[in-house]
């Protein structure tokens, strides 16, 4: 399937950007822009059920492959830097053997999505979609506005039924076994996908791992310039 994108800067250097579940490109409003400001051109899809891209037949077609084999098709190569975010980290890490970008970053990837009542449970996104904007807000609370504006926008537009297209996913081996970029992973603080044990498990399979102090889930909007800073090399 390809996906809707929308493009930043002109530079020679492409970068990719991919968001997570219930999001779409808008999650990236100052990221993209930063980028382009440092010369590339850079490309944020809207994955499947999500933004202005197609929708898939039913939930078994909200696969992390099928998000993955979409990122393949959409970009035809030539990536420099690709960055996912969640789902978005899930979705890269399956086609970075195959996108071969120069770089990868994982923010907060959702490479381990545990069962029982503290796990994953895609009815919990559901509920989340029927949030008001001063819910979001106690949820977000160093958000800026227009951070509020554009979740609540993109949630509208979101195929609740992607969030079913992962429960097959729930309690299996998600982990990469390498790194098969030069990749770095940014981590919330504390983050509930990647435990210290796991990030110390990435280190030794060829990752570079960094903490933002103080930044929640979707590091990039809690806490922007502590995002950036954590990009120092890779950027």
């Amino acid at each position: 399937m390809r996906l809707h994108t929308t493009t930043w800067g002109s530079g020679d250097r492409t970068a990719l950007l991919v968001h997570g579940l219930m999001a779409d490109h808008r999650t990236w409003r100052r990221v993209g822009p930063a980028l382009a400001e440092r010369g590339y051109r850079v490309v944020a899809v809207d994955l499947r059920g999500h933004g202005l891209s197609p929708r898939a037949a039913g939930p078994e077609e909200y696969r992390p492959a099928d998000h993955a084999d979409d990122l393949v098709e959409t970009l035809s190569g030539g990536v420099e830097l690709a960055i996912g975010h969640s789902l978005g980290g899930l979705a890269l890490a399956r086609a970075a053997e195959r996108l071969k970008p120069a770089r990868a970053v994982y923010v907060d990837p959702a490479w381990h999505l545990g069962a029982g009542p503290d796990g994953y449970r895609p009815e919990v996104f559901v509920r989340g979609s029927t949030l008001t904007r001063a819910q979001i807000r106690s949820f977000n609370p160093d958000w800026p506005d227009e951070d509020l504006d554009t979740e609540m926008a993109s949630v509208r537009l979101w195929d609740q039924r992607s969030a079913y297209g992962l429960v097959d996913s729930i309690g299996t081996d998600l982990w990469p076994d390498r790194a098969v970029v030069p990749s770095l992973v940014t981590l919330a603080d504390p983050s509930v996908l990647v435990s210290p044990e796991a990030a110390r498990m990435l280190a030794g399979r060829g990752f570079t791992v960094r903490t933002v102090p103080g930044s929640g889930h979707t590091i990039h909007r809690d806490d922007f310039d502590g995002f950036i800073s954590a990009l120092d090399g890779w950027i």
